[in-house]
């Protein structure tokens, strides 16, 4: 199959995943429009083929992990992980991990919180790729990004399902090349 031929197709199945995202108006709060993805997750072969969207460009590249923050990132990242065949690493909210770890703090719109992996769960030079289900400012990725980074491995690509792109999340990853599957 064709390169242009590739493009058509996933064009064509982000369209068909577009259908199964839920929008809710004023969610969490007034003027906010909330992207809604359990129904995706509910449907089978769409979460089959979102996750094979997030891995497809991935395949044959030199990955050995896949990072996610909770909740939806482990959704998504092990899944990716598993269509990989590599391994995943869970990022998670302070206190939820044994033994020692990496924090990274940042500033969410209204406070701030941090975000924590082991320590020793990437080695140095290991390539990463981070997986969530959405950016939108980029916080908790960028906090994923700085937790992979201080651990000295490598961060290959950040795969989200879902990009906001008036967000401008982007910006915050500091270079890290970003795929998505669906923008708004």
């Amino acid at each position: 199959m064709s390169s242009q031929a590739d493009t058509w197709r996933a064009t064509s199945d982000a369209a068909d995943l577009r259908r199964l995202i839920r929008d809710v108006p004023d969610f969490p709060k007034r003027g906010v429009l909330f992207r809604d993805i359990t129904p995706l997750l509910a449907d089978a072969s769409g979460l089959a083929m979102a996750v094979e969207l997030m891995a497809q460009p991935f395949r044959g590249k030199p990955i050995d992990a896949v990072v996610g923050a909770e909740s939806r990132g482990f959704i998504f990242g092990t899944a990716v992980a598993k269509a990989l065949s590599v391994g995943f690493v869970p990022v998670r909210k302070p206190g939820k991990l044994p033994g020692a770890t990496r924090r990274c703090e940042y500033q969410l719109e209204y406070g701030r919180d941090a975000l924590e992996m082991h320590a020793d769960a990437l080695r140095p030079g290991q390539r990463v790729l981070i997986a969530d289900d959405l950016l939108a400012t980029g916080g908790t990725l960028a906090a994923c990004c700085d937790l992979v980074r201080g651990s000295g491995a490598l961060i290959e690509a950040v795969a989200v399902l879902i990009e906001l792109s008036d967000l401008d999340g982007r910006a915050r990853l500091r270079g890290c090349p970003v795929f998505s599957v669906i923008r708004y």
